[in-house]
């Protein structure tokens, strides 16, 4: 995600990251080249007005140096013939700003079935658990089980930031959506639920911090470093 506004990129980045990919950030097109270099990813949502350049003349150079994953331009700008010289260096999409986090992420799962890459997030995992968004199914060594649709959010929330402490607060916002008016002891609840159905097997995941909230590790692991569940 490459954008000279930092409070844009970082909250475009944790949407991402909140639909299970994995994401750099970067401000300008030389921090894009060595992002690049150093992170491989399979696309590129490029700002094209950058403070070291244009974003197109940044994709063009990437192009050159062989660059094969798509890239969607960002931009206020919304004139003919800045889409058509963003698209003609090799860019696969165009959104202009203003947009909603919703259309972008679209757009990125879009154009990365276009591309063939397939869109990383299909599937998320996390030790012997599986999360099949595709199929809205989970498993865990290979068995079934069956979710009701809030007890699925809160699991692939639980899941997308694995090893992380999250309150009970955090959990509320995000699985409720802001729209729940009650106490955060529906979020007890719902742990507790889930747990019958996903810790029925050892070893358990889902872990207690007293006072704190919640977090989705391995027993022999109590300590790792904070984390996002890997896209795979």
């Amino acid at each position: 995600m490459v954008d000279d506004e930092a409070y844009l990129a970082e909250l475009v980045a944790t949407a991402l990251r909140y639909e299970g990919f994995e994401t750099a950030v970067a401000h300008d097109g030389a921090g894009t080249e060595a992002q690049v270099a150093a992170f491989a990813p399979h696309l590129i949502v490029l700002d094209v007005m950058l403070p070291d350049g244009s974003g197109i003349d940044v994709c063009r150079r990437l192009r050159a140096n062989g660059l094969r994953a798509p890239v969607i331009f960002l931009t206020a700008r919304d004139a003919t013939e800045d889409k058509v010289a963003g698209l003609t260096v090799g860019g696969d999409d165009y959104v202009t700003k203003p947009f909603s986090l919703e259309e972008l992420v679209a757009r990125v799962r879009a154009v990365l079935r276009r591309s063939g890459t397939g869109a990383p997030g299909a599937t998320l995992g996390f030790a012997d658990l599986e999360i099949d968004e595709d199929a809205h199914e989970v498993r865990r060594r290979g068995r079934p089980i069956a979710l009701s649709p809030t007890e699925y959010k809160l699991l692939r929330y639980l899941v997308v930031n694995a090893r992380k402490v999250l309150t009970k607060r955090q959990i509320l916002d995000h699985v409720w959506e802001y729209d729940f008016n009650g106490n955060d002891g529906v979020v007890q609840t719902y742990i507790s639920y889930l747990r019958r159905k996903v810790d029925a097997f050892d070893p358990p995941l889902i872990h207690t911090v007293p006072r704190v909230g919640y977090v989705l590790r391995t027993p022999d692991r109590p300590d790792g470093p904070p984390g996002t569940g890997k896209a795979r």
